[in-house]
């Protein structure tokens, strides 16, 4: 018996579906301080949207080891187990804190790609640069200090380092790449959570005012982000970090053997995918959730790297007083 084929455009309006129920999920906790909550009322709706789908579905990108995750993780298979084997990555809500204090830039993201197209990232850091299409091969690198980097995207643009805007997450450890940043006379837009977000700024730097991505952060939303950027348009690259023993055997049993290796967008993502995020609050990728009486509105990008098509979905679901 031949195996289904991996039909992008058929399966895509069900991945936007499944972005935008996790949101709809995840509506009533905007605001209300409760992380927990609002991520697992995402999960469940994410869940029960991929068992409605037609796949085989193998989670390679989840919530994490199967024994910290009751659902949605890593190695747990979804869908109605007929049709075309599929790898998904996914955060059922990227940004559980910005959406417990109704901050900027909550997504709800999932990716999907045929069986064995994306990076099986154990859960751990990666560092991380990203920048948008347009660009030469290779014009900025993870071998290159932070200012370097500045000043090679600088040039390629014909601007001036204070013309560049870079996002880096906000955290103790970035402290020095930061202070180095701002030296070169460009400008940083400091993020708080989600760097799926973060680096698929760098794509619409017109719309974001985003031109470059880095610093660290998880390995797991690293291969999200490829994944969006491999529809957007962009580069970007990756290098797993390595805190102790027990993390390198998380990469020993995801079968990745060079610990040092630089992966590019597209070793992360080999294959053409489809990913669809859904705004959860409102940001400069997406608006967020809009609440009327009656109503509940959203909207999802909707992307097939295949094609390079991007689409926009409003959804206006009514809703039960």
């Amino acid at each position: 018996m031949s195996t289904p084929d991996f039909n992008d455009r058929m399966l895509s309006l069900g991945l936007a579906r499944v972005a935008e129920q996790a949101a709809i999920a995840s509506a009533d906790w905007v605001g209300r301080g409760d992380e927990k909550s609002a991520d697992q009322a995402a999960v469940n709706a994410m869940r029960e949207q991929l068992n409605k789908l037609d796949i085989k579905g193998t989670v390679v990108i989840g919530e994490g080891e199967r024994d910290e995750a009751p659902m949605l993780y890593i190695g747990e298979e979804v869908g109605s187990g007929n049709g075309p084997g599929v790898d998904i990555a996914l955060d059922p809500l990227e940004g559980t804190t910005l959406t417990a204090k109704d901050m900027p830039n909550a997504l709800t993201v999932i990716a999907m790609g045929p069986r064995g197209s994306m990076l099986h990232a154990p859960d751990v850091y990666m560092e991380k640069l990203a920048i948008g299409p347009g660009y030469p091969v290779d014009v900025v690198t993870l071998d290159m200090a932070p200012a370097e980097r500045v000043a090679a995207l600088a040039k390629a643009r014909g601007a001036a380092p204070r013309d560049i805007t870079v996002c880096i997450l906000e955290r103790p450890r970035h402290e020095s790449m930061i202070a180095e940043v701002r030296e070169t006379g460009a400008s940083i837009r400091l993020i708080t959570d989600g760097d799926v977000a973060g680096v698929m700024h760098c794509a619409e730097p017109q719309v974001t005012g985003i031109d470059m991505y880095m610093g660290s952060g998880g390995a797991p939303e690293g291969v999200l982000a490829a994944a969006a950027l491999k529809c957007m348009g962009g580069q970007m690259w990756g290098r797993l970090l390595f805190r102790n023993d027990d993390e390198k055997g998380r990469a020993a049993k995801a079968g990745i053997t060079d610990l040092d290796k630089v992966y590019t967008r597209d070793e992360m993502v080999t294959d053409n995918v489809i990913f669809a995020a859904t705004g959860v609050t409102g940001g400069s990728l997406l608006p967020g959730i809009k609440r009327e009486v009656g109503w509940l509105t959203t909207e999802t990008l909707l992307m097939r790297s295949k094609t390079g098509s991007v689409r926009r979905m409003t959804y206006r679901n009514p809703v039960k007083a």
